[in-house]
């Protein structure tokens, strides 16, 4: 009954608010909150790590430079890549 007695525009207000809070609670904070577990991961990462790259390529981690990391892709063969591309390898599941 609050409602009808409260005006259009109030209620335009209210709903309007209601809404940035939904938009907040499931879309932007779980969003920053798992960027932020990315960027730890990848500030901790060190020699010897194994990581998985963005295309897929299972890789150890041979040094950090800065932004760019050289991986080892097989023995004798390194690259260099972006510290954005490196994931951690996925669990695999129990059969």
């Amino acid at each position: 009954m609050l409602l009808l007695e409260i005006s259009t525009g109030w209620k335009t207000a209210i709903m309007i608010t209601a809404m940035i809070a939904v938009f907040y609670l499931f879309l932007i904070r779980p969003q920053s909150q798992k960027a932020k577990e990315e960027q730890r991961y990848r500030e901790s990462l060190k020699k010897g790590d194994r990581v998985m790259t963005a295309g897929g390529i299972h890789a150890t981690v041979v040094s950090i430079t800065g932004s760019q990391a050289t991986i080892e892709i097989a023995q004798g063969t390194c690259m260099k890549v972006q510290l954005g591309t490196l994931n951690p390898i996925p669990e695999q599941p129990n059969k």
